[in-house]
């Protein structure tokens, strides 16, 4: 069509000339010279039979417009008189409307600078009017069809080109193309974003330079000796960064042969798969931790059981020999050495996760004081260790266990951060925040009084970009291999956990602090008490108890105590017989004291059971199992009605006479 300013458009119908042997060509002579036109109809019509082509007529340039419009034409002749610059500026307007046809220029006298710029603007031949006969004009239609045809399986591989270049330069993948002999030629924009290496500094080099040492020559050579032979090689590698840092690589590597078939080049194409291993390295990880946490659950078990019977008896027999007799000396002795055990056993719960907290009031100086002993055997003997206990600190309401967890979390990693040796700090002091301090911290903080930890080494420290992340699960900046990534993030889980705030301070080779607020709380948790281990201040009682444990001996050690204590005792081994018991027994059953996990039916199990035949029966369940497995049964709560194993017989004696007498709420609350 043309438009409002003469211009043309055409659309896509226009398509390069067909050969001879195919098809008629459509010619159109442009000008308004009859004679050259029936000389032209005659030349092409005597060579029908080598050149088939029909001819048509445009008088000018505007009907040239409406036939190129109408008619597809495989070849165009335009008759050009000095100056007539419209021909030329036809050409041009056809080539911007992405028309192909060639042109050839009819001209006699015009010169060689005009007929230079005519051919510039798109024209592909000239022939003088003067020798236009049928030899020439044929020639020269047949070579300008060819160079058109040339310049088009030319275009069209150019465009190939290009996509392809534009492909490799915007693929995600690093790319890296390299002659026979491995000297790189090109890198790709991923490849410099992966490596950290401009695309002048490699190349000319070999991919050596990114060799990290983490697999044996034997790759190598297994690499060279599949590309050679002209087979593709694929495999997962580990490779350096610029700046020395380790990733991994999907690496596929083809040869590139010549028309002859010899190899002249490989091209190597990578997928970073840095992020995907560090995923799989956290979630095999994770799945180590549920098996050490499963198996620590059954040995705790065990052990906890076999604690329970030692201090029991231990305490009996205590109880049995005069004060100041040399047996006495020697059973406290195996009191101590069972209680280093049940710290074991909590130890290994806490490695594991397995324990819930085991919430008291307490004097975090005392926690600390006794995690002190440890913390020296774990950060070696060239880090300096100094505890410093503040004074007049408030009481916190927290889980011991998990205070000392999160000391030894921050230890570890001040002592990785001291491979030369140093000075780790743990220092405890009373502070009050007031709004002022609070208005400057980032989270929502009660102002009130705090127990502030605080722990300070002066180790390599923690760079600016890592800071912000150190409290995310997995985020570790350790070399593969050598962290989790979950020991501060454990940290942070215990802290809120316990309704605290954590913040770290660090600069890069000026050590780390972390402080550590804990809020205080008013009043005494009455088994924060601390008696003598002879039993004689125990709580005694009469009321009856049932009593379900199926370890023989943790049952008849557990059933001699109580009736010691004057209570009357009904011995089960298991849910099913005590529901016999019960039934059996003509009157009032006080208390059900029950093991969690038994064969047959489970602790939780009988409770509902007996609650439908006494409702008035209290509860209290004991576990040599870690919490998380007697949550479980969603029979229990760990702070009120559950006592853990290995507990002495004073623990037992106060928390059977808690579940007896439970305090009315609101008073004598620990946190009151």
């Amino acid at each position: 069509m043309v438009t409002s300013e003469g211009a043309i458009s055409v659309s896509s119908a226009a398509k390069p000339a067909l050969t001879p042997s195919t098809a008629p060509l459509h010619v159109l002579l442009v000008g308004n010279n009859e004679e050259d036109f029936f000389l032209i109809r005659e030349i092409l019509e005597r060579t029908l039979s080598t050149l088939p082509a029909d001819l048509d007529h445009a008088h000018s340039l505007e009907e040239a417009k409406l036939m190129l419009q109408q008619k597809t034409y495989g070849l165009v002749l335009f008759e050009h008189e000095t100056g007539d610059a419209e021909a030329v500026h036809l050409v041009a307007e056809f080539l911007h409307a992405g028309v192909t046809v060639p042109f050839i220029l009819l001209t006699e006298d015009a010169d060689e600078k005009t007929v230079a710029k005519i051919i510039e603007g798109g024209t592909w031949n000239c022939v003088a009017r003067s020798q236009l006969d049928g030899a020439i004009l044929v020639r020269t239609i047949r070579n300008t069809l060819a160079m058109h045809s040339l310049q088009q399986e030319q275009q069209v591989a150019e465009e190939s080109v290009r996509k392809l270049s534009r492909a490799v330069e915007q693929s995600a993948d690093a790319v890296m193309v390299t002659n026979h002999h491995g000297i790189i030629e090109y890198v790709n924009p991923a490849f410099e974003a992966l490596t950290g290496y401009q695309r002048e500094e490699v190349c000319g080099q070999t991919p050596r330079i990114l060799k990290s040492g983490e697999q044996g020559p034997e790759v190598y050579q297994e690499m060279w000796k599949t590309i050679l032979a002209g087979n593709v090689f694929r495999g997962i590698l580990v490779n350096r960064k610029k700046n020395g840092e380790s990733y991994s690589i999907e690496q596929s590597i083809s040869p590139v042969r010549d028309a002859a078939g010899s190899i002249t080049h490989f091209i190597s194409n990578g997928r970073d798969l840095t992020e995907r291993m560090r995923l799989e390295a956290q979630l095999l990880q994770s799945q180590k931790m549920d098996a050490i946490g499963n198996l620590a659950g059954g040995v705790a078990h065990d052990f906890n059981n076999l604690l329970t019977i030692i201090t029991s008896y231990a305490e009996l027999a205590l109880d049995a020999v005069p004060q100041s007799s040399p047996l006495e000396t020697k059973i406290h002795e195996i009191l101590l050495a069972a209680r280093r055990a049940a710290e074991l056993t909590r130890q290994l719960l806490a490695f594991s996760r397995k324990q819930p907290q085991a919430l008291r009031v307490a004097d975090l100086n005392q926690v600390i004081a006794r995690i002190s002993n440890t913390l020296p055997r774990l950060i070696g003997e060239d880090i300096q260790f100094t505890f410093v206990s503040g004074e007049g600190l408030g009481r916190a309401r927290v889980d011991p266990l998990q205070i000392e967890q999160i000391l030894m979390n921050l230890a570890a990693n001040a002592r990785d951060a001291m491979p030369q040796g140093g000075h780790l700090r743990i220092e405890t002091s009373d502070v009050r925040l007031d709004d002022e301090y609070i208005d400057c911290k980032p989270a929502v903080i009660p102002p009130g009084r705090y127990v502030l930890i605080t722990v300070t080494d002066d180790g390599t420290g923690i760079p600016p970009e890592h800071l912000p992340h150190i409290f995310e699960p997995f985020y570790t900046t350790k070399p593969l291999g050598q962290g989790t990534g979950l020991g501060l993030a454990t940290v942070y889980g215990i802290v809120k956990q316990n309704k605290g705030f954590i913040w770290a301070y660090s600069e890069p080779a000026m050590g780390t602090v972390f402080k550590i607020y804990l809020p205080c709380v008013r009043g005494r948790d009455p088994s924060d008490a601390v008696g003598e281990v002879r039993t004689a201040s125990v709580t005694r009682g009469s009321e009856t108890v049932l009593l379900v444990e199926d370890e023989p001996a943790v049952r008849r050690a557990t059933a001699e105590f109580l009736s010691l204590q004057g209570y009357t005792v009904l011995e089960a081994k298991d849910g099913l017989d005590a529901l016999s018991v019960a039934k059996g027994h003509g009157s009032t059953i006080h208390l059900l004291v029950t093991d969690v996990v038994m064969p047959n039916m489970s602790g939780g199990q009988l409770a509902m059971e007996l609650t439908q035949l006494r409702p008035e029966t209290k509860l209290l369940f004991v576990s040599g199992y870690a919490g998380k497995t007697v949550l479980d049964h969603k029979v229990v709560d760990l702070e009120t009605n559950f006592l853990q194993k290995p507990y002495t017989l004073k623990q037992f004696s106060l928390k059977i006479r808690a579940a007896l007498n439970p305090p009315v709420p609101g008073m004598n609350s620990p946190s009151a």
